[in-house]
């Protein structure tokens, strides 16, 4: 069976892991953090990186410093993972879901306007498959509406808009290190912060409310509670994981884009040919291969494409449930306008492995059984 996804791992993990146990500083903000968080800050620019234990948890974390409150309501796309709005409905939020462009399955920025009301805080632009939503008119929107863009950038990291780095665009930008991500520490993720006078009170939550982190930097005397705040700091251990990775980051993200151009080329007849869709990168957007996916005719073609390759010894999955068709995303949000092409497009997409020990040869396999499929 070729599996969906194998974790990245480059050889040196465990080296790292062990040495972190040796430094006898296993526990949060040790050596690692500091290699992974000093390499996110050179490589995109950002003021402030700080690691956490999840995407999600930093995605919380940019609510909380957004100032996010029971009555706002936050802008987002319905087609993306429930942490991008769960963050937000426990601030007492209400999630605005507006459609996505069928093109990118990105948030349609031209919708965004027109769902924003007195109560809007925030726009979450979220970057699927690493490709780029279109910055430029959502920040525009932003400025001339005083709203905060964070961005969820879980899929995005290496990826690039105009020649910026995603997640250091907006206010905030959230970065995922799942095992399902490009680079990995199991579970885990980041916060980036674009103005330096969050960052303070962002080390001061993430410490779980206390000024801990001014201590160790040797700014005061002594530490104590300041402020509400949760533990959101990843193990050392896990930092030591992903180090492994970022250090070969270039290495890991050529590797996955020569995976990502093989699939397009074999795949583009079939194309040409009307059996499928394939991805689109829009001019000026980057991308870091996250993820290969193909558009099938409707449901019932997707279904039974996923089961024939299954049969043949390959894993390839659907992926999101538009929020705003889940029990909690009809509880504790709404969908703003008409649902063109949020429910239709996420119903088509067909996920098909992608991964760093994936190889060429493997990549023949899996279009070869997709041209039987669709071909006979």
């Amino acid at each position: 069976m070729i599996p969906f996804n194998i974790p990245p791992f480059t050889g040196k993990e465990m080296n790292y892991i062990r040495q972190a146990v040796e430094n006898q500083k296993i526990c949060g903000d040790g050596p690692y953090t500091k290699k992974c968080s000093e390499w996110i800050e050179q490589k995109t620019g950002t003021a402030k990186c700080l690691l956490t234990t999840s995407c999600t948890h930093a995605t919380e974390l940019a609510a909380l410093l957004a100032d996010v409150k029971e009555g706002d309501e936050v802008i987002m796309p319905s087609y993306t993972f429930v942490s991008t709005a769960d963050a937000f409905v426990l601030r007492g939020a209400k999630p605005v879901f507006v459609d996505i462009r069928p093109d990118t399955m990105n948030i349609d920025e031209t919708l965004i306007e027109d769902a924003i009301t007195p109560r809007t805080k925030a726009i979450v632009p979220v970057h699927y498959a690493g490709v780029a939503c279109e910055m430029d008119t959502i920040m525009d929107i932003a400025k001339r509406h005083h709203l905060l863009v964070i961005e969820d950038a879980a899929q995005g990291i290496m990826s690039t808009y105009k020649g910026q780095d995603l997640g250091a665009i907006g206010d905030f930008g959230c970065f995922s290190f799942h095992e399902t991500k490009n680079y990995s520490m199991g579970e885990g993720g980041a916060l980036l912060i674009k103005d330096p006078q969050y960052v303070e009170e962002a080390e001061i939550i993430r410490e779980k409310g206390t000024n801990r982190s001014k201590f160790y930097r040797g700014q005061i005397d002594k530490y104590t509670w300041v402020n509400y705040g949760s533990s959101y700091l990843p193990s050392d251990m896990n930092a030591a994981y992903l180090w492994a990775q970022l250090e070969l980051a270039d290495q890991i993200n050529e590797k996955r884009l020569s995976l990502w151009n093989h699939y397009r080329e074999l795949l583009t007849p079939l194309k040409e040919k009307g059996y499928i869709e394939l991805p689109t990168v829009p001019e000026g957007c980057v991308h870091n291969a996250h993820m290969f996916y193909i558009k099938a005719k409707n449901l019932e073609e997707r279904t039974r494409l996923i089961d024939f390759l299954k049969k043949n010894e390959i894993w390839s999955v659907f992926h999101y449930i538009p929020l705003h068709t889940a029990p909690a995303g009809m509880k504790f949000g709404e969908f703003h306008g008409e649902d063109r092409y949020t429910t239709k497009e996420s119903e088509r997409l067909c996920r098909l492995p992608m991964y760093y020990s994936l190889e060429l040869d493997q990549v023949d396999y899996i279009v070869s059984e997709v041209k039987e499929f669709y071909q006979g």
